[in-house]
């Protein structure tokens, strides 16, 4: 834990800063069965105690049981699956999120499908609505009620956090759009529907794909994205990283795999990077998926996850 954190307090009783684990089995965006035990494998293989030998001092109290709505009573909304269900678990979420962050602790959300960053942004932005928002991953999540084919909500949730969505949805009406496009950045992107990369371009969003990433490096992606979004260094981050970031060499078991993602030293570089800033005040790991390879892949998948936020909460080579 070596970077001075300007938005956590040290009591003055203990050098430790107070970290909160969000333990979110949910998987209600998106289609395939096992991401809900994503959060079960990380505490499982350590994370916990991994985290605590970082000097931060760790509460978890269980993972979050949210109330089920069955099929019946969720019926789609135009096109989008699971609405209702989503809407109250990402709720839920904010208001957790958003408790821990008042209480000056950092909260690590461990999903989970990504959806969950409706909430966890939203509880991060309740309390610092100038928060800025450092989003990994392969896709851009962006996708509105107009744009989205697939109906399938973890690809919807930044939408719903700028207030991109033309049709109102009341079920989401408890979302303020707090963010703001200029306060968004995303590193990593290799798979964007056509839709989303209109968006990106109409509200001027900073996206660098892999293919800056291979131009410029990690190291320059990672500074371009904080100028772009905290430009005097002085907004609180909330990161959000979506493994399927990670090329699926690096992390094979999750959802939408795409070839040609992030290395094992990329993914922690912007970690270590963002932690040196000493502005995180929220972190989100999504997507890990146990189910959706043979027994060593999931493995090594839920130990990346669990070196991620190691990185981003201090760990570091030497």
């Amino acid at each position: 834990m070596a970077a001075e954190h300007k938005f956590l307090p040290v009591p003055k009783t203990a050098a430790f800063a107070r970290g909160q684990i969000v333990g979110c089995p949910f998987s209600g965006g998106q289609p395939k069965l096992g991401v809900d035990q994503g959060p079960i494998h990380l505490v499982n293989a350590g994370l916990i105690d991994q985290l605590k030998s970082l000097g931060w001092k760790v509460n978890f109290d269980g993972h979050h049981q949210f109330e089920e709505v069955n099929a019946q009573q969720d019926p789609p909304i135009g096109v989008l699956k699971n609405p209702r269900l989503v809407s109250k678990v990402c709720k839920a979420v904010a208001d957790v999120v958003g408790s821990h962050v008042g209480r000056g602790e950092l909260p690590v959300t461990i999903g989970g499908d990504h959806s969950l960053a409706m909430g966890t942004i939203s509880g991060t932005l309740s309390h610092h609505p100038d928060a800025c928002v450092i989003w990994i991953d392969a896709h851009a999540d962006l996708n509105t009620v107009e744009t989205t084919t697939s109906g399938n909500i973890h690809g919807m949730p930044v939408s719903f956090l700028l207030g991109l969505n033309k049709t109102p949805i009341p079920e989401y009406a408890w979302v303020e759009p707090r963010l703001t496009p200029d306060r968004i950045a995303y590193i990593g992107l290799r798979d964007v529907d056509a839709g989303e990369k209109r968006l990106l371009k109409e509200n001027g969003i900073k996206a660098f794909s892999m293919h800056e990433v291979d131009k410029y490096g990690i190291g320059a992606v990672v500074e371009k994205a904080l100028d772009a979004v905290n430009p005097k260094r002085d907004r609180p981050i909330h990161l959000s990283f979506d493994v399927d970031a990670l090329d699926p060499s690096v992390a094979p078991s999750t959802g939408t795999p795409v070839r040609g993602g992030l290395t094992f030293r990329e993914g922690h570089y912007i970690c270590e990077a963002v932690h040196e800033t000493g502005l995180l005040v929220a972190f989100d790991i999504m997507e890990v998926n146990p189910s959706l390879a043979d027994a060593d892949a999931a493995k090594a998948t839920v130990a990346v996850g669990c070196s991620l936020v190691r990185s981003a909460l201090g760990e570091t080579l030497l």
